[in-house]
């Protein structure tokens, strides 16, 4: 029983100091950057090397909050680490600093490995493993029973648990505090409140007032920017300063451009209306958005580049390193792909890309929708690729036709007679045409279509079903000018999720 007393305690002290680590590289991280961090450092690393199933896994199960988790799982492993390194130096004191010794050494290649990293990239890392060594030593050499411990074990052990404590709250307080004072001196978001966005030069049209189908418990057409979906890889928001931010243009271009933020603001903005969907949305799933977005075409400035004629794809880079990979055609076709500053007449958010994000209609948002975007190169898809497409995913991802039940919800029970079943459909920059749907293996019957917000848009639509007592799987499908989606079942990866999205309800 002593051993195993003793041993949970070395682990004790193993985990304060870990998070005395992590406290004061946070609080370090104020003055070098906050993708400094080591939490934000080793996460972001990890987030890299992920591979395509793990990452779809992470969005499938734990959809928007990924990171949230990702951050969860980080600290529990970062703390188990470090409390078997107190269990180690315990025992002999070389084994257990050289583990944290080790695992500062990770953290500090981590954030030297960031795209934004500075000279001083690994100090937090660096300054945080010397006050977490520190002290590793002195709570195990508070251990009780430990050399020149004369007092009584009761005595010693309650001494250590208190310091132990103290020092694993201190810790925890530096994280807390990097964390909120990181974030209060950031200044995107007090720049973003001092902006007034101008006129559109080009407005969308109006939207018809039949656009909503009216069902309960379908979503709103134009969904709100707060509930709009976020999938990115960046762990910590990048904070950009309009004032300081440009665009380059450059590559197999004629004439390399830089454009700033104010030439942006003084450039013919159009207004439109747009659907956005992630490439790991699901058969059925919720990770896509309808917004009025505003901004600058992208082919107004690739006219001023002059792109050479044997480029065929964008490479857009965010300011944080990631890469998008977007056909050139999709940029210069006349669609709505827009350097976008605002979402519903307001900054875009920061969450979403502020100051500036591409927004591409009929493209996934992986090869397409970079926020806080800093960079187009023209180049070509044989000669370079893009972050997703290094990670198993295509090249180029057009969006695929699908369709929705979102009335009613799997698994409900409903009285018999008419059952009014209710969604959405889209296929973007090709037009929802018809929407069925199917109940069990029977005939298709057509739903109806609620009125048309554009090309770019998603549609919804109703059905009213004459039910009849029993249990019914209900299938749907959509069209667009080309036909109907295909009811044959694939994952996302590399390139979309298909197939038709099904409920089984009950009726009684």
């Amino acid at each position: 029983m002593a051993g195993r007393r003793d041993t949970g305690l070395a682990a004790l002290a193993g985990v304060a100091a870990g998070a005395v680590t992590l406290g004061v590289g946070s609080l370090v991280a104020l003055l070098t950057g906050p993708s400094t961090d080591p939490l934000v450092a080793v996460g972001g690393a990890f987030v890299d090397a992920t591979p395509a199933w793990l990452k779809e896994f992470a969005v499938s199960a734990f959809g928007t909050a990924d990171k949230l988790v990702l951050g969860i799982g980080e600290v529990v492993v970062l703390l188990s680490l470090a409390a078997l390194a107190g269990v180690l130096a315990a025992r002999r004191w070389a084994w257990g600093a050289t583990l944290v010794v080790v695992l500062g050494a990770v953290a500090g290649l981590a954030a030297m490995g960031r795209p934004d990293a500075g000279t001083l990239a690994a100090a937090p890392a660096v300054v945080g493993a010397i006050a977490g060594l520190l002290t590793l030593r002195e709570l195990i050499r508070r251990l009780p029973g430990a050399p020149g411990r004369p007092r009584p074990e009761g005595v010693q052990r309650r001494t250590f648990l208190q310091v132990t404590a103290a020092a694993g709250g201190l810790g925890v307080v530096g994280v807390l505090v990097g964390r909120a004072v990181g974030a209060g001196a950031r200044g995107a978001q007090t720049a973003r409140s001092a902006i007034r966005i101008p006129r559109a030069s080009t407005t969308a049209p109006p939207v018809p007032a039949g656009v909503d189908v009216g069902v309960d418990g379908v979503g709103p057409w134009q969904t709100p920017a707060d509930e709009f979906y976020r999938i990115d890889t960046a762990l910590v928001v990048p904070q950009v300063d309009p004032e300081t931010w440009s665009l380059r243009v450059h590559g197999l271009v004629e004439e390399e451009i830089t454009l700033t933020w104010d030439e942006l603001l003084e450039s013919d903005l159009v207004e439109a209306w747009v659907t956005l969907a992630c490439v790991s949305n699901p058969v059925g799933g919720d990770l896509i958005g309808n917004q009025k977005w505003l901004g600058m075409p992208i082919a107004d400035l690739l006219a001023r580049a002059r792109p050479t004629d044997d480029a065929d794809m964008v490479l857009s880079r965010s300011v944080d390193g990631f890469t998008a990979s977007t056909p050139l055609a999709a940029l210069t076709d006349g669609r709505d792909a827009l350097l976008a500053v605002a979402m519903d007449g307001e900054p875009l958010p920061v969450e979403h890309g502020f100051p500036v994000r591409m927004v591409v209609p009929g493209l996934y948002g992986y090869v397409s929708a970079t926020k806080w975007v800093t960079e187009l190169k023209l180049t070509r898809f044989a000669d370079e690729t893009a972050y997703w497409t290094d990670r198993g995913w295509s090249p180029q991802g057009p969006i695929k036709t699908q369709s929705r039940i979102e009335v009613p919800r799997p698994g409900a029970s409903v009285a018999a007679g008419p059952v009014v079943v209710a969604g959405t459909a889209w296929a973007q920059h090709r037009g929802v045409t018809a929407v069925q749907v199917r109940v069990e293996q029977g005939s298709w019957s057509d739903a109806t279509l609620a009125d048309d917000g554009g090309i770019d848009s998603w549609r919804q639509w109703s059905w009213t079903w004459d039910a009849e007592p029993g249990e019914y799987q209900l299938y749907v499908r959509a069209s667009d000018p080309q036909g109907y989606q295909t009811g044959a079942r694939a994952d996302v990866i590399p390139d979309g999720a298909t197939g038709y999205d099904t409920v089984r309800v009950t009726v009684t």
